[in-house]
Protein backbone atom coordinates (compact mmCIF):
# COMPACT_ATOMS: atom_id res chain seq x y z
CA UNK A 1 0.00 0.00 0.00
CA UNK A 2 1.35 3.63 -0.68
CA UNK A 3 0.38 6.58 1.31
CA UNK A 4 2.05 9.22 -1.53
CA UNK A 5 4.31 11.48 -0.99
CA UNK A 6 4.35 14.80 1.80
CA UNK A 7 2.78 16.77 -0.96
CA UNK A 8 -0.18 14.88 -1.17
CA UNK A 9 -1.21 14.63 2.79
CA UNK A 10 -0.51 18.59 2.84
CA UNK A 11 -3.50 20.10 4.87
CA UNK A 12 -5.92 22.88 3.11
CA UNK A 13 -5.79 25.96 4.75
CA UNK A 14 -9.35 27.12 6.76
CA UNK A 15 -9.82 30.07 4.08
CA UNK A 16 -9.95 27.31 1.04
CA UNK A 17 -13.93 27.69 1.45
CA UNK A 18 -14.83 25.77 -1.42
CA UNK A 19 -17.49 22.93 -1.92
CA UNK A 20 -16.21 19.66 -3.47
CA UNK A 21 -19.07 16.90 -3.31
CA UNK A 22 -16.91 13.30 -3.76
CA UNK A 23 -19.00 10.21 -5.12
CA UNK A 24 -17.89 6.57 -4.79
CA UNK A 25 -19.91 4.01 -6.56
CA UNK A 26 -20.44 1.21 -6.86
CA UNK A 27 -20.56 0.46 -11.10
CA UNK A 28 -24.09 0.71 -12.40
CA UNK A 29 -24.99 2.33 -9.53
CA UNK A 30 -25.56 6.16 -11.17
CA UNK A 31 -22.52 7.52 -9.79
CA UNK A 32 -21.73 9.68 -12.79
CA UNK A 33 -25.88 10.66 -13.47
CA UNK A 34 -26.07 11.58 -10.06
CA UNK A 35 -23.06 13.73 -9.97
CA UNK A 36 -23.74 15.44 -12.88
CA UNK A 37 -27.18 16.29 -11.61
CA UNK A 38 -25.47 17.97 -7.57
CA UNK A 39 -23.17 19.85 -10.33
CA UNK A 40 -25.86 21.35 -12.60
CA UNK A 41 -28.13 22.24 -9.51
CA UNK A 42 -25.57 23.78 -7.78
CA UNK A 43 -23.50 25.25 -10.61
CA UNK A 44 -20.44 23.46 -9.55
CA UNK A 45 -17.65 22.21 -11.97
CA UNK A 46 -17.84 18.58 -12.69
CA UNK A 47 -15.06 15.73 -13.28
CA UNK A 48 -15.20 12.14 -14.02
CA UNK A 49 -13.22 11.15 -17.26
CA UNK A 50 -13.00 14.63 -17.97
CA UNK A 51 -10.69 14.60 -14.93
CA UNK A 52 -8.29 12.40 -16.67
CA UNK A 53 -8.34 15.14 -19.68
CA UNK A 54 -7.27 18.05 -17.93
CA UNK A 55 -4.55 16.30 -16.21
CA UNK A 56 -3.04 15.00 -19.38
CA UNK A 57 -3.51 18.18 -20.83
CA UNK A 58 -1.72 19.95 -18.25
CA UNK A 59 1.01 17.88 -16.82
CA UNK A 60 2.03 16.94 -20.96
CA UNK A 61 0.67 13.28 -20.23
CA UNK A 62 -1.10 11.03 -22.89
CA UNK A 63 -4.51 10.92 -22.82
CA UNK A 64 -4.65 7.30 -23.87
CA UNK A 65 -1.96 6.68 -21.24
CA UNK A 66 -4.52 7.96 -17.91
CA UNK A 67 -7.47 6.35 -19.59
CA UNK A 68 -5.43 2.71 -19.62
CA UNK A 69 -4.48 3.36 -16.10
CA UNK A 70 -8.03 4.77 -14.93
CA UNK A 71 -8.62 3.45 -11.47
CA UNK A 72 -6.52 0.52 -11.78
CA UNK A 73 -3.74 -0.10 -9.38
CA UNK A 74 -0.15 -0.51 -10.82
CA UNK A 75 1.43 -3.97 -11.83
CA UNK A 76 3.45 -5.14 -8.79
CA UNK A 77 5.93 -5.98 -11.53
CA UNK A 78 6.10 -2.59 -12.87
CA UNK A 79 6.05 -0.98 -9.74
CA UNK A 80 9.25 -3.56 -8.97
CA UNK A 81 11.23 -2.55 -11.94
CA UNK A 82 10.73 1.31 -11.72
CA UNK A 83 12.05 0.66 -7.87
CA UNK A 84 15.05 -1.43 -9.18
CA UNK A 85 15.59 0.35 -12.72
CA UNK A 86 13.89 3.58 -12.26
CA UNK A 87 11.40 2.98 -15.39
CA UNK A 88 9.25 5.14 -16.21
CA UNK A 89 10.55 8.67 -14.14
CA UNK A 90 10.05 10.79 -17.53
CA UNK A 91 6.42 11.64 -17.33
CA UNK A 92 6.89 11.84 -21.52
CA UNK A 93 7.89 8.18 -20.68
CA UNK A 94 4.70 6.24 -22.60
CA UNK A 95 5.54 3.25 -20.27
CA UNK A 96 4.86 5.77 -17.10
CA UNK A 97 3.75 3.58 -14.35
CA UNK A 98 0.83 3.90 -11.85
CA UNK A 99 2.18 5.42 -9.25
CA UNK A 100 3.24 8.42 -11.25
CA UNK A 101 0.19 8.77 -12.78
CA UNK A 102 -1.86 8.88 -9.12
CA UNK A 103 0.49 11.56 -8.13
CA UNK A 104 -0.27 13.57 -10.97
CA UNK A 105 -3.97 13.12 -11.01
CA UNK A 106 -4.41 14.02 -7.24
CA UNK A 107 -2.23 16.86 -7.89
CA UNK A 108 -4.76 17.80 -10.51
CA UNK A 109 -7.85 17.16 -8.21
CA UNK A 110 -6.42 19.84 -5.66
CA UNK A 111 -5.56 22.27 -8.29
CA UNK A 112 -9.10 22.07 -9.37
CA UNK A 113 -10.90 22.02 -6.33
CA UNK A 114 -8.83 25.18 -5.36
CA UNK A 115 -10.13 26.76 -8.16
CA UNK A 116 -13.82 25.64 -8.32
CA UNK A 117 -16.36 24.20 -6.17
CA UNK A 118 -16.99 21.19 -7.68
CA UNK A 119 -18.50 17.88 -7.94
CA UNK A 120 -15.82 14.58 -8.49
CA UNK A 121 -16.97 11.01 -9.38
CA UNK A 122 -14.18 8.38 -7.76
CA UNK A 123 -10.07 8.26 -8.44
CA UNK A 124 -10.28 8.82 -4.75
CA UNK A 125 -10.78 11.94 -4.29
CA UNK A 126 -12.20 11.46 -1.05
CA UNK A 127 -8.68 10.59 0.49
CA UNK A 128 -7.04 12.78 -1.47
CA UNK A 129 -8.83 15.58 -0.09
CA UNK A 130 -9.53 13.90 3.48
CA UNK A 131 -8.40 17.73 4.89
CA UNK A 132 -10.54 19.68 3.22
CA UNK A 133 -12.39 21.62 4.87
CA UNK A 134 -15.83 21.32 2.23
CA UNK A 135 -15.45 18.29 1.68
CA UNK A 136 -18.64 15.94 1.44
CA UNK A 137 -18.34 12.37 0.41
CA UNK A 138 -20.72 9.80 -0.78
CA UNK A 139 -20.85 6.49 -1.76
CA UNK A 140 -23.83 4.81 -3.73
CA UNK A 141 -24.55 1.16 -4.05
CA UNK A 142 -27.55 -0.94 -5.24
CA UNK A 143 -28.01 -4.56 -5.28
CA UNK A 144 -26.16 -6.35 -8.39
CA UNK A 145 -29.14 -7.03 -10.24
CA UNK A 146 -30.77 -3.70 -10.15
CA UNK A 147 -27.27 -2.23 -11.55
CA UNK A 148 -26.82 -5.13 -14.28
CA UNK A 149 -30.13 -4.28 -15.50
CA UNK A 150 -29.05 -0.64 -15.85
CA UNK A 151 -25.61 -1.88 -17.24
CA UNK A 152 -27.52 -2.99 -20.18
CA UNK A 153 -30.00 -0.07 -20.13
CA UNK A 154 -27.42 2.32 -20.97
CA UNK A 155 -26.04 -0.23 -23.23
CA UNK A 156 -22.45 -1.38 -21.86
CA UNK A 157 -23.37 -5.18 -22.05
CA UNK A 158 -26.12 -7.25 -24.23
CA UNK A 159 -27.68 -8.96 -21.22
CA UNK A 160 -28.21 -8.81 -17.82
CA UNK A 161 -26.41 -11.87 -16.54
CA UNK A 162 -22.82 -9.94 -18.82
CA UNK A 163 -23.76 -6.59 -17.03
CA UNK A 164 -23.42 -8.49 -13.90
CA UNK A 165 -20.01 -9.82 -14.37
CA UNK A 166 -19.14 -6.37 -15.86
CA UNK A 167 -20.41 -5.15 -12.42
CA UNK A 168 -18.14 -7.75 -10.44
CA UNK A 169 -15.12 -7.03 -12.54
CA UNK A 170 -15.34 -3.07 -12.35
CA UNK A 171 -16.08 -3.47 -8.37
CA UNK A 172 -13.26 -5.59 -7.98
CA UNK A 173 -10.90 -2.88 -9.35
CA UNK A 174 -12.01 -0.56 -8.44
CA UNK A 175 -11.60 -1.45 -4.58
CA UNK A 176 -8.53 -2.87 -5.24
CA UNK A 177 -7.17 0.70 -6.34
CA UNK A 178 -8.55 2.20 -3.60
CA UNK A 179 -7.35 0.08 -1.12
CA UNK A 180 -4.05 0.41 -2.16
CA UNK A 181 -3.68 3.90 -2.33
CA UNK A 182 -5.67 4.79 0.88
CA UNK A 183 -4.82 1.63 3.28
CA UNK A 184 -8.62 0.30 2.71
CA UNK A 185 -12.45 0.71 3.22
CA UNK A 186 -13.79 1.13 -0.04
CA UNK A 187 -17.26 1.06 0.70
CA UNK A 188 -17.12 0.62 4.22
CA UNK A 189 -19.53 2.94 5.42
CA UNK A 190 -17.39 4.62 8.25
CA UNK A 191 -14.97 6.12 5.55
CA UNK A 192 -18.28 8.35 3.96
CA UNK A 193 -20.25 11.38 5.31
CA UNK A 194 -23.06 9.28 3.62
CA UNK A 195 -23.84 6.16 1.84
CA UNK A 196 -26.87 5.94 -0.26
CA UNK A 197 -28.84 2.61 -2.18
CA UNK A 198 -28.89 4.22 -5.13
CA UNK A 199 -31.91 1.81 -6.18
CA UNK A 200 -34.46 2.76 -3.23
CA UNK A 201 -35.15 6.42 -4.60
CA UNK A 202 -34.80 8.15 -8.28
CA UNK A 203 -31.89 9.47 -9.09
CA UNK A 204 -33.06 13.05 -8.51
CA UNK A 205 -33.99 12.69 -4.94
CA UNK A 206 -30.79 11.15 -4.37
CA UNK A 207 -29.35 14.46 -5.87
CA UNK A 208 -31.50 16.63 -3.24
CA UNK A 209 -30.57 14.59 -0.37
CA UNK A 210 -26.88 15.26 -0.81
CA UNK A 211 -27.44 18.36 -1.39
CA UNK A 212 -29.33 19.14 1.35
CA UNK A 213 -26.64 17.10 3.19
CA UNK A 214 -23.76 19.98 2.35
CA UNK A 215 -26.20 22.62 3.03
CA UNK A 216 -27.03 21.13 6.70
CA UNK A 217 -23.02 20.39 7.71
CA UNK A 218 -22.71 24.10 6.17
CA UNK A 219 -20.30 24.06 3.28
CA UNK A 220 -22.69 24.43 0.79
CA UNK A 221 -22.42 28.17 -0.25
CA UNK A 222 -25.00 28.87 -2.52
CA UNK A 223 -27.56 31.26 -2.96
CA UNK A 224 -31.10 30.02 -2.65
CA UNK A 225 -29.88 26.81 -1.08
Amino acid sequence: MQNGSDKDNRKYPPQNGNTVIVIGRQFGSGGRRIGKLIAQRLGFGYYDKELLAEAAQSLGFSQDIFAAHDERKPSPLRSLLQGLYGIADNFHDTSICGESLYHAQSDVIKKICEKEPCVIVGRTADYILREHPGLISVFLHAPIEIRAHQIVMRGDAPDESSAAELARKNDRERESFYNYYTGGGWGKASNYHITIDASSIDYEKIAEIIIAFAKAKGVVRVEGL
